[in-house]
């Protein structure tokens, strides 16, 4: 699951706060990272919880005390991301998963991704967001395209 991830998270984000500062690339990166963190295991564990999403959150806010606010800005979007793959995995029907730690170590043995079937949907229905979102964005022109490159950031198309 790489475009069901991607397109709604970036959507999602954008809808809830309509902000021009976010960099839409670190929301993408984001909402990757539960996978990459839980593919050498196999299954759900540390990046499909909680508690690792929040423990990411508190870093990237500590780690930016005193920077520029522009840098924890663009930062907070990955962990953003992160929690819309939490969402977009069903990650919270899974509570030892979800809550790893704090059950156990033990995160169960929920597979990362479901059956086929549902794999082949959500990836078309990922394209088909990123497809949309590519026109109402302007992405197909390449100015907006080379801004969005460079910054990360979208803007509605006029």
């Amino acid at each position: 699951m790489f475009f069901w991830y991607i397109g709604p998270s970036i959507i999602a984000v954008y809808e809830i706060f309509r902000s021009r500062g976010l960099d839409y690339r670190l929301i993408a990166l984001g909402a990757l990272l539960p996978l990459v963190v839980d593919i050498p295991i196999g299954h759900f564990g540390p990046g499909h919880s909680i508690v690792v999403a929040v423990a990411v959150l508190t870093a990237v806010m500590l780690g930016t005390i005193g920077c520029p606010r522009l840098l924890r800005r663009r930062l907070v979007c990955i962990p953003i991301g992160w929690f819309c793959a939490l969402v977009l995995s069903g990650a919270f029907l899974h509570d030892r998963a979800f809550l790893w730690p704090l059950l156990g170590t033990d995160p169960g043995t929920v597979g990362l991704f479901p059956p086929p079937t549902l794999l082949v949907l959500g990836e078309a229905a990922g394209i088909a967001i990123i497809g949309w979102s590519t026109g109402r964005f302007g992405l197909n022109r390449p100015a907006p395209r080379a801004e969005f490159v460079r910054t990360g950031r979208l803007g509605e198309r006029s």
